[in-house]
C-alpha cells in the first residue's frame, strides 16, 4: 500500500501531528469512561482503557524521539495510571478524569506551539507541569507506585513509531494534509476538464452533419451517373471516372462513419472520466462532520459540571460529509448554541426531576443531507422558550409597541432572538446572557446562502436548524442574461422567479411594483443596479423575466433580459487585488466554456435598497401596442409505427406546430442533435435505440438536457411509467391520449 509522502515535514511537525491525533483519542475515551463509570460494561471499559494506554504510550515514544522531555514525563505517568486501572487497582472516577483531562489540555496547548515558540513555552510551563505530573502520579500510587521516567540517554528505549493521521486508530481512512490553495486549484482544473469534455459533443454533432452531406453527395453522384448513362456508355473513360468518383465517395463515407463512431465513443468515455474526476475532487473538499465537533463533548461536560448540571451530548450523523469551509464557519455558532442550551435550556437535576424529566438533560446535535442541502440541528429537552416571556422582553426593549406585540405569531416572535444584542437572560454572567451568538449564527447561514430556523416547545425543549448548501465550491445557480452578458444567482438565494405581464406593473409614489400573495414587491432593472448599459430590444417583450430576492426585511423583484436555465457552477474566487467588487461574489465558467460573474445577492439587495431610498429608480418602459408574432414551435416525433407517426403529426400540425418525424431511436437521436426542436415526443419500443435510452441520451447532453420530453407508449404498467419518468421524461402517456386530448394538453403545458 502506498503511504503518503511526509518527507517535507520536520520531526517536530510530525510530533505535533501525532499529538493532535492522540489527544482526540484520549479526550473521547476519557469522557466515555466517565459516563460508564460504575456501570457493568466491563468489556467496553477494558477496551477504552486499552485505547487510553496506547494513546499515552504513542505520545511518550514520539516525545522521546524529538527530545521533548516534559511531554515524556507527563505521558509516562498517564500511561502508568491507565495500566493501574487496567489491573483493577485504580477506579477512574469523575475526579480522576478531571485530573487526566488537564493533561490532555496541556498536550493540546503544546500542539499549537510552532517550532520557535516551543522552548520558551516549555520553560514557562515547568512549574505547573510538575504539579500536574504529581497529581496524576498520585492517582496510581496507592496501588502501583509510578516509576520515574528514564533520564539517561543510555537507557534502552523502545519508542513507539510516530503515527500520522493516516495510521491512527482514530481514523479509518488514510489522510494526508494538502494545502488549501492547491486543492482549490485542483478543483478549478477539474471543472475546466469537464467543460473541455463537453466541447467534444457539438464537434461530434458537426461531424454527424458532415456525414449527412457526404451521403447526399453520394446520392447526387449516383443520380448524375444514371442520367448520363447513355452518354457514358459511349465513353468508357468517362464511365470509369464516374465509377472511381462514386467509389471514392463511398470510401470517404465509410471512413467518416468509422471515425465518427470512434469519436463518439471517446467523447462518452472522456466525459464520464471528467465527471468522475470532478466528483472525486469535490469529495476531497468534504470532511466528516465529526472533524469539526471534536471539542464539543468536552465543552458540554465541562460547562455542565461548572453549573452543577448533568448533560449528555448525542451526536447523530458524525460521518456526514460537510464542506471544509462550512465546517470551519459552523464551529462558533454551534458552540454558542450548545452553551445557550446548557445555561438557559437544561435545568439542574432536582428541578428536572420535579418536572417528571430524567435528571440528566440531553442535547442532540444532528447532521444529514436532505433535499440537496446540508441540515444541521441542535435541539435540547430543556425548558424551551415561553412566548409570553419573549413578548415581554420585546416590549421592554421597545422593539414592538405593547398594543401590537400580541398580534405577532410564534415564528415572528422567535425571529427577535437573532437580533444583535437581544437576550432574554435576567442577568449577565461569564457564560451567558451577553446577547451575542445567535445573530452571528444567522449571519453565517445567510453568508453561505443558507437558512436558520428556530422552533420551541415550552417546557419540552428548543431546536435550531441550519439548512446550508452541501458545498461552497459548487453551487446550483440560475443563469440570466443582463445587458447581453450571462450572470449567475445561487438558487438558494432566490425566493422565486416570475414572468410578469407589463400590465401587471403598478406605480406607488413613482416606484414600480407588482403584487405577489398580497404583498407589494418593488421592481428594479438589473442594468441599473449593476450600472450596465441598457440595450434596446427590437420589440418590447410580452412578459418580463423577474427574479424575486430578499434579505431579513426587504423583498425586491429584479428584471433581467431573459432566463438562461440552471447549471452547477464551480465557484472561483476573484483576484484579491480587485478587493470587494460591489454586488459580485465570485466567478465561474459555464458548461460551454463561457466565463460569467456570480451575483452577491445580499450585497445586491442592499444596493437596491439604497436606490429606492434615494429615489433614483428609473421608470420602466411601457409595452408597445403591437406585439411580435410568436414563432412556430418545432416538435420531433419518434415512432417506428407509420400510422402512429402520421396520427401524431396531423394532431400537432392542426394545432399550429411544425412537426418532423423519425422512424427509430437512433434516427431520432441524430435528428434531435442536428435540429433545433422545442419538444421531443417518443415511443418506447423501437429498433436500434429504444425510447428510454433516447431520453437518457438527451438528458445527459449539456445542450439538450433542458429539452421537454413526452413518452407516448402502448404500455400502461406502473413499472414502465416509473422507468420513463426516471429517465427524464416530463410526461408519460398512453396512446389512448390521442382520443382524449391528453397529448395536446401536455404539449401545450410544456411549450405553449
Amino acid at each position: 500500500m502506498n503511504q503518503p509522502d511526509l518527507s517535507h515535514f520536520s520531526m517536530l511537525e510530525l510530533f505535533r501531528m501525532e499529538v493532535e491525533t492522540q489527544v482526540t483519542v484520549l479526550n473521547d475515551h476519557l469522557l466515555a469512561l466517565e459516563n460508564q463509570s460504575g456501570s457493568s460494561e466491563e468489556p467496553a471499559i477494558a477496551q477504552r482503557l486499552e485505547h487510553l494506554m496506547r494513546g499515552a504510550h504513542s505520545i511518550k515514544g514520539a516525545a522521546r524521539i524529538v527530545n521533548v522531555e516534559p511531554a515524556v514525563r507527563l505521558a509516562h505517568v498517564m500511561e502508568d495510571c491507565f495500566v493501574a486501572a487496567q489491573k483493577g487497582a485504580v477506579v477512574l472516577d469523575s475526579a480522576a478524569v478531571d485530573v487526566l483531562l488537564r493533561g490532555v489540555d496541556w498536550w493540546i496547548e503544546l500542539s499549537h506551539q510552532t517550532e520557535p515558540e516551543l522552548p520558551p513555552w516549555l520553560a514557562q510551563q515547568e512549574a505547573g507541569l510538575g504539579e500536574l505530573v504529581g497529581a496524576i502520579a498520585a492517582l496510581s500510587t496507592a496501588a502501583t507506585p509510578a516509576s520515574p521516567p528514564p533520564t539517561s540517554p543510555a537507557e534502552p528505549q523502545s519508542p513507539a513509531p510516530i503515527a500520522t493521521p493516516s495510521t491512527s486508530a482514530a481514523h479509518t481512512e488514510r489522510v494526508i494534509r494538502v494545502n488549501a490553495d492547491r486543492l482549490n486549484q485542483l478543483m478549478a482544473l477539474a471543472g475546466e476538464s469537464l467543460v473541455e469534455a463537453n466541447w467534444l459533443l457539438p464537434f461530434t454533432d458537426a461531424l454527424g452533419q458532415l456525414k449527412q452531406q457526404q451521403q447526399q453527395l453520394s446520392r447526387l453522384l449516383e443520380s448524375l451517373e444514371a442520367s448520363l448513362q447513355p452518354a457514358l456508355s459511349r465513353s468508357p473513360a468517362s464511365q470509369q471516372q464516374f465509377s472511381q468518383a462514386r467509389q471514392t465517395a463511398q470510401n470517404c463515407q465509410r471512413l467518416l462513419g468509422e471515425r465518427l463512431g470512434e469519436l463518439d465513443q471517446f467523447s462518452q468515455r472522456f466525459t464520464q472520466l471528467s465527471e468522475n474526476l470532478y466528483r472525486e475532487v469535490i469529495a476531497s473538499h468534504m470532511r466528516p462532520f465529526a472533524d469539526g465537533i471534536q471539542g464539543f463533548p468536552r465543552l458540554v461536560r465541562d460547562l455542565a459540571k461548572q453549573l452543577g448540571k448533568q448533560v449528555q451530548l448525542e451526536i447523530v450523523g458524525a460521518n456526514t460529509p460537510v464542506d471544509r469551509d462550512i465546517l470551519e464557519k459552523l464551529e462558533a455558532p454551534l458552540t454558542q448554541m450548545l452553551r445557550n442550551a446548557i445555561v438557559h435550556g437544561i435545568a439542574p437535576p432536582p428541578e428536572r426531576q420535579a418536572q417528571g424529566k430524567p435528571a440528566i438533560g440531553t442535547i442532540r446535535l444532528e447532521a444529514s443531507h436532505c433535499a440537496g442541502m446540508l441540515s444541521i440541528t441542535v435541539s435540547d429537552d430543556g425548558q424551551g422558550i415561553e412566548l409570553e416571556h419573549l413578548r415581554q422582553a420585546v416590549v421592554q426593549k421597545q422593539l414592538v409597541a405593547a398594543a401590537l406585540v400580541h398580534q405577532l405569531t410564534a415564528a415572528e416572535l422567535l425571529e427577535f432572538l437573532f437580533l444583535p444584542g437581544f437576550s432574554t437572560a435576567d442577568r449577565v454572567t461569564e457564560v451567558a446572557g451577553r446577547g451575542v451568538g445567535l445573530d452571528i449564527a444567522k449571519s453565517m447561514a445567510q453568508e453561505v446562502g443558507g437558512l436558520l430556523r428556530v422552533s420551541t416547545h415550552p417546557g419540552q425543549g428548543l431546536s435550531f436548524q441550519f439548512q446550508l448548501p452541501l458545498t461552497l465550491s459548487v453551487i446550483r445557480a440560475l443563469l440570466v442574461e443582463i445587458a447581453g452578458e450571462p450572470y449567475a444567482l445561487g438558487l438558494a438565494r432566490i425566493d422565486q422567479v416570475q414572468m410578469v405581464s407589463p400590465e401587471a406593473i403598478a406605480l406607488n409614489e413613482n416606484h414600480p411594483y407588482i403584487v405577489i400573495n398580497e404583498e407589494n414587491i418593488s421592481l428594479v432593472k438589473a442594468q441599473q443596479v449593476l450600472e450596465l448599459p441598457e440595450l434596446n430590444p427590437e420589440a418590447p417583450p410580452e412578459l418580463l423575466p423577474v427574479v424575486i430576492l430578499s434579505d431579513n426585511t426587504h423583498r425586491y423583484g429584479m428584471i433581467v433580459d431573459r432566463f438562461l436555465g440552471e447549471q452547477d457552477l464551480v465557484v472561483r474566487a476573484l483576484d484579491p487585488r480587485l478587493g470587494k467588487v460591489q454586488d459580485i461574489s465570485a466567478a465561474a465558467v459555464t458548461e460551454s466554456g463561457e466565463p460569467l460573474l456570480i451575483i452577491d445577492v445580499a450585497d445586491l439587495v442592499r444596493s437596491i435598497d439604497q436606490l429606492i431610498s434615494a429615489g433614483r429608480l428609473h421608470e420602466l418602459d411601457h409595452p408597445a401596442s403591437v406585439q411580435p408574432t410568436p414563432q412556430q414551435k418545432r416538435v420531433l416525433v419518434v415512432d417506428d409505427s407509420i400510422s402512429v407517426r402520421e396520427m401524431e403529426r396531423k394532431l400537432l400540425q392542426n394545432q399550429g406546430y411544425q412537426v418532423d418525424v423519425a422512424v427509430n431511436g437512433m434516427e431520432g437521436w441524430n435528428a434531435v442533435r442536428l435540429g433545433n426542436y422545442d419538444l421531443l415526443i417518443s415511443d418506447v419500443d423501437m429498433p436500434r435505440m429504444n425510447g428510454i435510452e433516447l431520453v437518457q441520451q438527451v438528458k445527459q447532453h449539456p445542450q439538450l438536457k433542458s429539452l421537454p420530453v413526452i413518452i407516448v407508449s402502448y404500455k400502461d404498467r406502473q413499472a414502465d411509467r416509473i422507468a420513463g419518468l426516471e429517465a427524464g421524461a416530463d410526461y408519460y402517456l398512453t396512446k389512448s391520449s390521442f382520443h382524449d386530448n391528453s397529448l395536446l394538453k401536455a404539449v401545450a403545458d410544456l411549450i405553449g
